[in-house]
């Protein structure tokens, strides 16, 4: 009798990153900050997966695209703990953690509905604040704390 199959498989890259350890909560906030709706590349993208450390998680392979630092690093404001991969000849030849930049510029929005940057055509910039495991926004601007990342849309 043929054993049934429990695992879902999901095909490995050739060469690109995988981005691993993504909180299920906020998957499709790294897929905004990173913009890969416009990206021509294949993506698998994987929600509510089992983890052992997180209960649910996300996933995101991205084929034959490599990214510089600074913009994995956007990331941290959504996915602090988010691990990446980088896949070369179907081998993981880097593994990185994602470190929370000094400053945000353009990629998030201020609660503060007064805030210039929600009534003007002015770009977004705020310094970041690390509470904990958690990542809090101080605007530039209005100086107001926003406590949960809020992703412009592009």
């Amino acid at each position: 009798m043929a054993e049934k199959q429990t695992q879902l498989k999901v095909s490995a890259i050739k060469d690109g990153t995988v981005l691993d350890h993504i909180p299920a909560r906020s998957l499709f906030q790294v897929v905004d900050i990173l913009d890969l709706a416009h990206s021509e590349n294949p993506i698998t993208i994987g929600v509510n997966l089992e983890s052992k450390s997180q209960g649910r998680k996300g996933i995101i392979k991205i084929a034959d695209r490599f990214f510089a630092d600074e913009e994995l690093n956007r990331i941290a404001l959504a996915a602090p703990e988010a691990t990446v991969n980088i896949i070369r000849d179907y081998e993981v030849v880097q593994k990185k953690k994602i470190d929370i930049p000094a400053t945000v510029v353009g990629i998030a929005k201020c609660s503060n509905p007064m805030c210039v940057t929600n009534r003007q055509d002015v770009t977004t910039r705020f310094a970041t604040i690390k509470d904990g495991k958690k990542v809090k926004l101080l605007c530039h601007y209005c100086e107001k704390t926003t406590e949960d990342f809020i992703p412009l849309r592009h």
